[in-house]
């Protein structure tokens, strides 16, 4: 039986300066630190809720 494995990736195409505390702690929690870096986070409701949290911030690739 092989398990497939849902994942999204993720980019931070906007500065989160000048965003609320917990926007900045978010994109931290996701894995993104640069502008333009990316990250690749397994597809779980957990993180699809921080995703939408920060959506004006980051684009789904």
């Amino acid at each position: 039986m092989s398990t497939t494995t849902q994942t999204v990736k993720i980019q931070l195409v906007r500065s989160p300066i000048g965003t609320k505390e917990s926007h900045r702690a978010t994109v931290r929690g996701l894995g993104l630190r640069k502008l333009n870096s990316v990250s690749e986070l397994q597809d779980t409701p957990a993180v699809r809720g921080m995703i939408d949290k920060i959506s004006y911030l980051v684009k789904v690739l």
